[in-house]
């Protein structure tokens, strides 16, 4: 049982390191300008081996995501119901400044958002992400299509609500400046679920 956590532990390393150089390399050059021969290269492994740990090239980028895929399908499954467990922990993350909330001014962090957002293959790669994270989140409200049909109005609000963080921040606006419209904005929007989702509140 150790064992298999060593290496579960060295493979999530592998992940983060070869992610970290490969990022780094596309806000240098661009997206575009890099390609998979390049980071494995500079991540010291073989081309193979580099996508037996990330099957595309957008999964280099993507890869920061990965443990937020199934974070809303495990937030609401926490309650006191779904929507309530959702609100609060947006709010918590916006209290935190979690990069997920859109409210974060770091300039690694900005940079990353910035290439993610710039780059079409890597907008659209992120758009299936958000699919799979529908998709769990409907498995806990249920499965049926009521619960598919919340699912993907819950995780639209998040996401237009992270977007509209990070677009006032890209653009010159303090962190403290956007942090009450940013909360505000949450409230609202987690009270129109609620009114209209009342079988999850």
């Amino acid at each position: 049982m150790g064992e298999i956590g060593l290496r579960e532990r060295k493979k999530q390393r592998m992940y983060q390191a070869v992610s970290d150089i490969a990022i780094g390399l596309f806000l240098e050059k661009g997206f575009d300008a890099v390609s998979v021969a390049e980071v494995a290269a500079a991540a010291e492994i073989s081309k193979p081996t580099l996508f037996r740990y990330f099957p595309t090239k957008e999964d280099l980028v993507l890869h920061r995501f990965a443990d937020h895929e199934d974070e809303p399908a495990r937030v609401a499954a926490r309650g006191p119901s779904p929507l309530t467990a959702l609100r609060r922990h947006f709010l918590d993350g916006l209290e935190r400044r979690d990069p997920v909330t859109g409210l974060n001014d770091a300039p690694q962090v900005l940079a990353y958002h910035r290439l993610l957002y710039g780059t079409p293959s890597l907008a659209a790669g992120m758009f299936r992400y958000l699919e799979r994270s529908e998709a769990a989140l409907a498995g806990v409200l249920g499965g049926d299509l009521g619960a598919r049909l919340a699912a993907g109005q819950i995780i639209a609000v998040q996401r237009v609500l992270a977007l509209e963080n990070w677009r006032r921040i890209a653009d010159g606006e303090a962190v403290e400046q956007v942090r009450p419209d940013a909360v505000a904005a949450a409230e609202e929007a987690f009270a129109q679920l609620e009114a209209g989702l009342p079988r999850y509140a």
